[in-house]
């Protein structure tokens, strides 16, 4: 039982950065606002860059840009307490707790998704963020795929 509510700690940990995350996005929402504009804009790349005619500088469509990301985290979030919560009850029943299993497994996959798909590959590398020393989120979209990555690995492992 305790490799299971090991696992349980590590999905409500993983909800409790979604659900940080979200909150800091809405109620500081102008500071990762201009991240997303300049990030889109890619008014901070390399100057001689052949790829600017990527950018997107009509505020509209960055402000839908990073509504949309955090719908997609407060989604996470929701999901991962959700699966937190199921995971819990279920801890004391090994059958319970392999059902259980596939929401905290899609919450993980929602956070994946997020800073692998949306920030390091269209973020990264279709708006070319690599190539800004300012506006650059791969650093931190690494680190938050390694804990949502490490926390899917420990969910999937079968119990004893």
């Amino acid at each position: 039982m305790i490799i299971r509510l090991c696992k349980t700690a590590l999905v409500a940990m993983a909800a409790l950065f979604f659900i940080i995350v979200v909150f800091g996005n809405v109620t500081d929402y102008q500071t990762n606002a201009v991240f997303v504009d300049h990030v889109l804009a890619m008014d901070t790349i390399f100057p001689d860059s052949t790829l600017k005619w990527r950018a997107i500088t009509d505020p509209r469509v960055a402000a839908v840009a990073y509504w949309a990301i955090i719908a997609w985290e407060a989604a996470a979030a929701a999901i991962l307490s959700v699966a937190a919560v199921r995971l819990a009850v279920a801890s004391c029943d090994h059958q319970r707790f392999i059902a259980a299993k596939p929401l905290g497994i899609l919450g993980l996959t929602f956070g994946l998704l997020l800073y692998g798909l949306g920030i390091t590959i269209i973020g990264g590398e279709w708006f070319a963020m690599w190539h800004s020393k300012i506006w650059n989120g791969l650093d931190s979209a690494a680190r938050f795929m390694l804990l949502d990555g490490l926390v899917l690995l420990a969910l999937l492992m079968p119990e004893a």
